[in-house]
């Protein structure tokens, strides 16, 4: 499901910053800064930034597999375990 931005203007940023934090961490969808009628920023949560670092990291170890698989170069599932674990250390066992 996409999640739908809210805009705001730079203006309300200035006026109740407090506000504005307490919607990003209540909520998930970013929030949009718009400055002379075009989107200036983009706010979102910590969480939801870490969640888009770690696909990110995930998905580039994927890429270099799928580069691997083409060019015949295989490693073991242990090796690919412990740099997976490396990335995420977080997510292991």
């Amino acid at each position: 499901m996409k999640r739908i931005p809210r805009f705001i203007p730079v203006t309300d940023l200035r006026q109740d910053a407090a506000a504005v934090l307490r919607a990003i961490q209540s909520g998930d969808e970013p929030i949009v800064i718009m400055q002379r009628s075009r989107s200036a920023a983009v706010l979102i949560s910590v969480d939801t930034y870490e969640r888009m670092v770690y696909e990110r990291e995930v998905l580039g170890l994927l890429v270099m597999g799928e580069k691997d698989i083409k060019a015949a170069k295989g490693v073991s599932v242990d090796e690919m375990l412990a740099e997976l674990e490396e990335v995420t250390p977080e997510a292991s066992p």
